[in-house]
């Protein structure tokens, strides 16, 4: 409990924004793209003719489309991040690490954003996406961002939620490169001494 008093209410308050913020910006832009009515599955609308532009589409698994139809699962493995990230930050005390605070603030609301697609909260039904499973409800992640090269290299569609896993993600890389940096110099300065 004392590592509890000891982290800034300001880590709480900078987890609980961006997750709550990050969370937002998917839902409402996911809103605004799946309710136009003139974008339909399949059809795009290009901002840069042939690299960036929305797209349409729904996907029943997880990162680039892998473990189709487990949406069950996924949704498991949403609600253990969102009981382990704030236990990981705020009872053992990892929001001393501000970096660590932001990132996994940013993680959470893509947590958070895709969760709520899967629990099948967006009231989507089949209907204009897959005709012969007219009438169901839709317990897949919407996703709109498409980005390709042309023809020649096309990414995966994705969404807000998926940038913030994806870039949390590297950010925890990145952040676990540098604390075996600074600890294997101070192993060294250890040894010299």
């Amino acid at each position: 409990m004392t590592r509890q008093s000891s982290i800034p209410i300001s880590r709480v308050v900078w987890f609980l924004s961006l997750g709550l913020v990050g969370c937002l910006a998917d839902l409402v832009s996911k809103h605004l793209v799946f309710r136009h009515p003139s974008l339909h599955r399949g059809s795009e609308w290009w901002l840069w003719e042939g690299h960036v532009g929305i797209q349409k589409s729904l996907n029943e698994g997880a990162l680039f489309g892998m473990g189709q139809g487990h949406v069950e699962l996924f949704a498991l493995f949403s609600f253990a991040a969102i009981l382990a990230i704030p236990l990981w930050l705020f009872f053992f005390g990892a929001a001393q690490d501000r970096w660590l605070t932001v990132t996994l603030g940013c993680v959470m609301g893509g947590v958070l954003g895709n969760l709520y697609d899967r629990l099948g909260w967006a009231q989507l039904t089949w209907d204009r996406f897959d005709p012969s499973r007219a009438g169901e409800r839709v317990y897949a992640v919407r996703d709109w961002i498409l980005v390709q090269w042309n023809d020649q290299w096309v990414w995966p569609n994705f969404n807000i939620a998926d940038a913030l896993l994806v870039c949390g993600a590297a950010l925890l890389l990145v952040q676990s490169f540098i604390v075996r940096a600074d600890n294997s110099g101070s192993e060294s300065s250890l040894e010299s001494s």
